[in-house]
Parts: structure tokens; sequence; C-alpha cells
């Protein structure tokens, strides 16, 4: 590794195999961790993509505890715990940072990002603003994350919160965005990615997942793949159903001989 023109500040996560307790357990048990070597990361983003519970929100959350962030989301001044359940993967795998390091670091978590609000809004009221202690809300916008939308509200966090030279690991980011702010979304963390970032994603988006020379990898069946854009389940799924939705809705919708209305 050339040190001098490495560009990343993740490089890689590897399972520290001979110290797991079982691979019975979960999330040991899961095949794409039971399998888990090492995985290199790209310098500017790099997508964990698969079925539900192939295990890619549970991996990107060992990942973020790894790096000193809140389970629940927020960046290392985030400490609260509204309920502690993150898996023990943190504890079994080895994280390989570049001499880089970047200027911010932010988990975004979107089932458990209404609490990420609510910290914010809690510590701005439990430590009054001051010249010394100036407040939390501006950073976010300046408006509570409360009184927006899911969508408005991360879309406040990605344009006021993020900037350029952060790591970011972002678990299911589309979760509250429309196809057209997803777009938007490309669209800003490009310019982030231009100005020196570096994200982490799992998502089932194939909007999100076409970002141009990504590093993709699949958890599904039983190992980690990289695989190619166009050959992602989540693309290949999406383009049959637009290409022929009514005939994909009439196998979706087919009944079974002599079954009955209800």
């Amino acid at each position: 590794m050339d040190l001098l023109n490495e560009k990343r500040f993740l490089a890689s996560v590897a399972l520290l195999r001979d110290r797991v307790p079982s691979f019975g357990e979960f999330p040991f048990c899961l095949p794409a961790i039971s399998s888990l070597d090492t995985l290199d990361f790209h310098s500017s983003v790099t997508f964990l993509v698969g079925e539900n519970g192939s295990g890619k929100s549970t991996l990107l959350e060992a990942i973020a505890v790894g790096l000193g962030l809140n389970p629940e989301g927020g960046s290392r001044n985030f400490n609260f715990a509204t309920r502690s359940s993150h898996s023990p993967l943190c504890d079994f795998i080895r994280l390989r940072r570049t001499i880089r390091r970047p200027k911010d670091c932010w988990f975004l978590r979107a089932e458990s990002f209404f609490n990420v609000a609510t910290e914010i809004e809690q510590l701005d009221a439990v430590v009054p603003p001051s010249k010394e202690i100036p407040p939390i809300l501006p950073a976010y916008g300046g408006v509570s994350l409360h009184e927006q939308s899911h969508g408005e509200s991360f879309f406040a966090l990605f344009k006021n919160r993020f900037r350029g030279g952060g790591l970011f690991l972002l678990d299911e980011p589309e979760a509250a965005l429309s196809p057209m702010r997803q777009m938007g979304f490309l669209s800003m963390m490009h310019d982030l990615v231009r100005e020196g970032s570096q994200f982490i994603i799992a998502t089932h988006s194939p909007i999100i997942m076409a970002y141009p020379d990504a590093l993709i990898y699949s958890l599904g069946g039983s190992r980690i793949e990289r695989v190619p854009y166009s050959e992602t389940e989540h693309y290949k799924v999406t383009r049959d159903f637009l290409n022929r939705p009514e005939r994909m809705l009439s196998i979706l919708m087919e009944r079974s001989p002599g079954s009955d209305a209800r």
C-alpha cells in the first residue's frame, strides 16, 4: 500500500476468526459473517447489499461501533442509549485504518434516527447554549428534525451536517427518501466525495447503488461477493418489473386453481 497516495480513511475490516466463540450463534451464524475474512473498502463509496437478514446492517453497525460511534447513530460525541441492542460482532473485528484521519465521522441508522433527533434537542435543552458551548441544532439546519418529514430531516442531515473530508457510514439512507430525493442524495454524495469523503453504505436502493465506480459487495448466498451493479439482484428485479409490470403483477397476484376470492 502506498501510504503517501492512500485516499481512504478506513481500508478494510477483518473477522478475528480464531476469537469467535461459536459460529452457531448470532451473528456469527449468518453466512456472510461466518465466511468473512477481510473486506477491502473503496476510497470513495462502498455498498453492502443483500436481502433482509443477510447481515449487512449488522456488519455496518459493528464497523461503526469499532470506530467509536454510537450504535444508534450520530458522531463520536453521541453516547446515549435508548436500548442496548447491538450485536457483539464489534468485539471480533479488526479495522485497518490509514494514516489519514477524517475531519468528521457520522453513523446514520435509519431505524433509530428518531432517537438521534431527540438527543439533539435534549442536549440543547440540558446544556443551555453559550459562547463556550454553542447550540447543536444549527449544525443540522437550525430547524428541529422532529418538525420536518422523515425525508426532510434526512436531507437536512446530509446538507448541513456532512462535510468534505469525512467518513460516513449509512444504513439504508433511502428509507425516508423518494426516488427524486434519492437522486438528489447521489448528487450531494458526489460533491462530498470530490471533497475527499469516504462512504460505506448498506442499501436496498438500485438508484443509490448506481453511483459510478463504487465497490459493491453482495451479502447474499453463502459468502460475501463483489458484484457489478448490473448483476445485483436489486437492479435485475427492478429492471424486470419496470419493463414488464403487467406480466410481473399477473405472476405475483395469480391465484391457485380453485381458490375463492375472500
